[in-house]
């Protein structure tokens, strides 16, 4: 960021969202960062506290982008109905259940929301002697990158079985669920009910562990498989790893792109296989990927932890961007949007 010659368009969408919040003010920004969640809030902090010299004409660009984006909008009111229905078709009914319910109906889970803003350390230490079952019903309700954090920290004994535990959960009561979120909420302040029970599942245990380093995520399916030998290789089918990217396609691949940091790109791609490697260049423009080419050549040796970190943080934006429908990849029978 320190790059005078640097352009609105290389930056990545927090960085964008950094520079817009730093324009309009303090108390303005701080009414916006209200609104969002715990990662959208540290993302776009992390940003902030990186940004260098950014030029004038940077931030007009950037703002400008934002004004023209929003310029033809109208001040709208919606019907609950009409609501549910835009939600449902951006979200998808699981995530927009859960959604719906905060925003129409005020269904916010204080005690377990509490639990998202809370470093993976406390959280461990909050749940440690839980019963097994409530270590995953917590575990499935936060975010696979927190989730996958906190996993790591609890007793190695225990991991394997959490882990199955979630994959077999097919939601949950929301009595069970509600009492759950008020004994929580007694650490912490508010009392709301809970209404969703949408939590668990195979695919919940296959993101947390995409988010764990790999040796423990290895150990951890090992245990799984040996326990279960299906349950293993249904969670493992979904699982999503750096390599899969080389199957994203090329539309999705120029997208990440752009949400991607040149810093993070080029330790991430420090010891992935050429055909990954190969993937990106195609899809940038000749200038860049020579710049690219000679940034690799010319990085020494870096710690394998700080390739391990870049690659995950690479995976969390193509995640993030195969749930909202902006990178396709290929699946098991044919294409698969997602």
């Amino acid at each position: 960021m320190a790059d005078k010659e640097l352009k609105a368009s290389q930056l990545s969408g927090a960085e964008r969202s950094a520079i817009l919040l730093m324009s309009i003010g303090e108390t303005d920004a701080a009414a916006i960062l209200k609104h969002m969640g715990p990662k959208e809030v540290q993302k776009v902090g992390a940003a902030m506290a990186q940004m260098g010299g950014v030029s004038k004409d940077v931030v007009f660009e950037v703002v400008n982008s934002f004004v023209e984006s929003v310029e033809g909008q109208a001040s709208l009111g919606g019907s609950e109905d009409y609501i549910k229905g835009l939600l449902t078709s951006a979200l998808g009914e699981d995530k927009a259940g859960q959604v719906i319910d905060r925003i129409l109906f005020g269904h916010s889970s204080k005690g377990l929301e509490s639990v998202k803003w809370m470093e993976p350390k406390a959280v461990a230490e909050m749940i440690r002697s839980e019963h097994p079952q409530i270590v995953a019903i917590v575990l499935s309700y936060l975010d696979p990158d927190q989730s996958g954090a906190i996993l790591s920290l609890l007793p190695e004994r225990t991991r394997a079985d959490t882990i199955m535990r979630i994959a077999s959960l097919d939601g949950i009561q929301p009595a069970a669920l509600n009492e759950l979120d008020m004994i929580l909420d007694k650490q912490f302040s508010g009392n709301n009910a809970v209404q969703s029970s949408s939590v668990g599942g195979m695919k919940a245990a296959a993101n947390i562990l995409n988010f764990m380093d790999g040796s423990v995520e290895s150990e951890i399916m090992d245990e799984v498989k040996e326990a279960d030998a299906e349950l293993g290789q249904e969670i493992e089918d979904l699982m999503f790893v750096f390599d899969n990217i080389a199957d994203v396609d090329d539309r999705g691949i120029q997208a990440l792109l752009r949400e991607v940091s040149s810093e993070t790109l080029v330790l991430a791609l420090k010891a992935a296989d050429e055909v990954i490697k190969e993937k990106v260049f195609n899809n940038m423009s000749k200038r860049a990927s020579e710049m690219l080419r000679d940034d690799l050549e010319a990085r020494g040796p870096v710690k394998l932890s700080d390739v391990e970190g870049a690659q995950k943080e690479v995976l969390a934006v193509v995640r993030r961007m195969m749930e909202s429908g902006e990178i396709a990849i290929g699946g098991k029978g044919g294409e698969e949007y997602v």
